[in-house]
């Protein structure tokens, strides 16, 4: 076999090998935010509720009323709800939980109204005590679920 032909085989054999790992590529995961209603006409500061693939992200979510402990931890774990399925998914595909508190004495209140609205299996949770959650909420939660 000629060289010349050789390399006309391996320079057509490497150019394919290329165009398949580009196609591949671009039909990977993407990623998509997750509009409850219509998509704003501004640039928001950020979005609630962006997934990549099969994984979702919903940012915190707090309770901005007049209320105790159980009244806003129910309220964000409602809104939690909400957004989980509005991107196609629900509390039992959580995966992930971060509850940031307001002050540490209402750990036990939170977890009266926390318990099982994640189903059977609940998602790993880390729990902390932040200064200053935004808003006055007593609580803000975050969670990563899958779609």
């Amino acid at each position: 076999m000629k060289a010349e032909s050789r390399r006309k085989i391996l320079t057509t054999g490497l150019a394919a090998v290329a165009a398949t790992g580009a196609a591949k590529a671009q039909t990977g995961p993407t990623k998509k935010v997750h509009y409850r209603g219509e998509k704003p006409k501004n640039t928001p500061l950020f979005s609630g509720a962006v997934s990549y693939g099969n994984l979702l992200f919903i940012a915190g979510i707090g309770a901005h009323f007049e209320g105790d402990i159980k009244a806003h931890t129910k309220k964000v774990l409602d809104d939690i709800q909400a957004a989980l399925e509005n991107a196609g998914s629900s509390m039992d595909k959580v995966l992930k939980c971060n509850v940031y508190l307001a002050d540490l004495k209402d750990y036990a209140a939170m977890n009266e109204v926390f318990r099982g609205r994640f189903g059977d299996e609940p998602p790993v949770r880390t729990t902390i005590a932040a200064a200053g959650v935004p808003g006055n909420s007593l609580v803000e939660i975050d969670v990563i679920a899958y779609i």
